[in-house]
């Protein structure tokens, strides 16, 4: 016998319904997810290596979204109670971000010589960055009832 020992059935009930927050739309959610914390590392990085000095705040502010967006696709393609409260954490903190950042953004440019991920909303990526956390919160929220305790 597996892990689960004499008579535990692995595959259970609740095993079967922890998986629906990446079943279907949620694995596209979970791809865009997945796209952003590429794109963002990657951008992040080339940034910090190659012109850190003219815009430290912006690039790193790129570098923190990168991180949201990696910690958010890890914690969505999870399953389990702890992982649903991780992903409503890091969605909500991307939310906060992009409603910060592209406030002070446009508001204030000076404030960021460089564009980040989240400037002017996400201007630079089709507002993607605005649009991601809403409709994260929402499949989230959609299916709270379905992560087992």
């Amino acid at each position: 016998m597996g892990r689960g020992g004499a008579g535990v059935n692995l595959h259970s009930k609740s095993a079967e319904s922890a998986g629906t927050l990446s079943r279907g739309p949620g694995r596209l959610l979970i791809a865009v997810y997945g796209v952003f914390a590429l794109a963002a590392t990657a951008r992040a990085a080339f940034q910090i290596a190659t012109k850190f000095s003219e815009a430290p705040l912006a690039y790193t502010l790129t570098a923190f979204a990168a991180l949201v967006y990696v910690f958010a696709t890890v914690s969505l393609s999870r399953s389990g109670r702890r992982w649903y409260r991780l992903s409503v954490a890091a969605v909500g903190i991307e939310l906060v971000g992009v409603l910060t950042i592209g406030t002070l953004s446009v508001v204030d440019p000076v404030l960021f010589p460089a564009d980040t991920v989240w400037s002017v909303y996400g201007r630079g990526y089709g507002f993607v960055p605005l649009i991601l956390p809403v409709l994260g919160l929402w499949w989230l929220y959609r299916h709270r009832r379905t992560v087992p305790t």
